[in-house]
């Protein structure tokens, strides 16, 4: 699904929510950490989805808002947060102390354009953060989307341009944003049972999808299985930090 692809990604909003909103949780701890957002900051999240950042935020102290294309998702979340896209963003110039985007720079039909945006509404010194899944080699998921592809007599799509190191610091220099400091995050994802690995890997398709392909990812997810039957998938996210002119 891309940015603008509202209705599949409202259609999953709450199933997001329940598997998936938490995942990112080690990665939004490393760019409050970098970002020193605490009382005060003035926080905008692009791509906010069911609100978790705006929550763990708001719980320092700062002032957060948000944005994503999809209305169920935003429906989920509380506060200043609004329908739209990265590469228009409803707030003045200088609005922002930190802009962030998690797993969200990827959809954005022009990413240098997007970053351009979300430094016209930081406040000049300010930053912006952007983190999102790293290569495909550290992401144990990436086993399983490899054979659920391989099954539909598909290639696995190749890492964008934003997954290795280097990928997001290259999109700040395009932007004319200078990155100050990057890393790499442990993001597991544990599922309790293998009807819930079956739902968060194959979030978003049909029923009879869902059920032709089911034996393709138990089979792939067998390495990651734990005693009591539940699965734990090792992936990591990057990140990256930029300051605004």
């Amino acid at each position: 699904m891309t940015e603008t692809d509202r209705d599949g990604w409202s259609d999953v909003a709450e199933e997001w929510a329940l598997l998936w909103g938490g995942h990112a949780a080690p990665a939004q701890e490393a760019v409050i950490v970098a970002c020193d957002i605490g009382s005060g900051t003035r926080v905008l999240d692009v791509g906010c989805g069911s609100g978790e950042f705006l929550k763990r935020v708001r719980a320092r102290g700062a002032t957060a808002s948000g944005i994503d294309p999809a209305p169920g998702m935003v429906a989920l979340t509380e506060g200043d947060v609004r329908v739209g896209t990265f590469d228009h963003l409803p707030w003045p110039d200088g609005s922002f102390d930190v802009v962030t985007a998690f797993n969200a720079l990827q959809f954005a039909v022009d990413p240098v354009k997007a970053l351009r945006e979300a430094a016209r509404v930081v406040t000049p010194g300010g930053l912006v953060a952007v983190s999102n899944w790293a290569e495909g080699n550290l992401n144990d998921l990436d086993v399983i989307e490899a054979a659920v592809a391989a099954a539909d007599g598909q290639d696995q799509l190749p890492d964008g341009a934003l997954r290795p190191e280097g990928g997001i610091a290259a999109a700040f220099a395009l932007s004319g944003l200078k990155p100050v400091t990057a890393g790499v995050v442990d993001v597991p994802w544990s599922a309790p049972d293998k009807a819930t690995l079956i739902r968060g890997v194959l979030l978003g398709e049909d029923v009879a999808t869902m059920a032709e392909t089911a034996p393709v990812v138990v089979a792939a997810a067998r390495p990651f299985r734990l005693p009591d039957g539940g699965y734990r998938l090792e992936n990591a996210f990057r990140y990256g930090v930029a300051r605004v002119p």
